[in-house]
């Protein structure tokens, strides 16, 4: 189950809707082996298309910087279908490279940019196996704990 505060979900829906009809991109980072989905990474579409999203290579290499500098991994991976069903395509599933990551579709394609309800679906993707799990949107994240 992936869980995240309700200040970064309504983050990735913002992005998703502001970037439609583009595909929006990006990454939730956590420490290290938490599974804890702390902070919102907005990246840059590189392919700036609506049926495809490539992370900006530059970007995307200082982002991985700044994570090993401070003991953190991806922890969601997410991205906007703004004409398809909120599932992994093919090629997301080509691309779907950290096995300990929760991947995000947000759907977009029946309000756009506008206010309305969105798709909003996460996978695990292990070996090109999908498979779907629940989402949980609390109000915070309980504190770390220091053990």
């Amino acid at each position: 189950m992936l869980r995240l505060d309700r200040a970064t979900y309504d983050g990735i829906v913002a992005h998703a809707r502001r970037d439609h009809p583009d595909e929006a991109c990006g990454v939730v980072v956590g420490p290290a082996g938490s599974d804890r989905a702390e902070r919102l990474v907005e990246m840059v579409n590189a392919a700036g298309s609506p049926t495809f999203y490539e992370f900006d290579s530059t970007d995307l290499f200082q982002l991985y910087k700044e994570m090993d500098a401070n003991d953190e991994e991806p922890v969601v991976v997410y991205h906007s279908h703004t004409a398809t069903a909120a599932y992994p395509s093919r090629t997301d599933i080509g691309l779907a490279m950290e096995p300990n990551a929760h991947y995000v579709l947000v759907g977009t394609r029946e309000h756009g940019n506008n206010d309305g309800p969105v798709e909003f679906r996460s996978y695990r993707i292990i070996g090109g196996e999908v498979t779907e799990e629940e989402v949980e949107v609390v109000a915070q994240l309980p504190a770390r704990s220091n053990t």
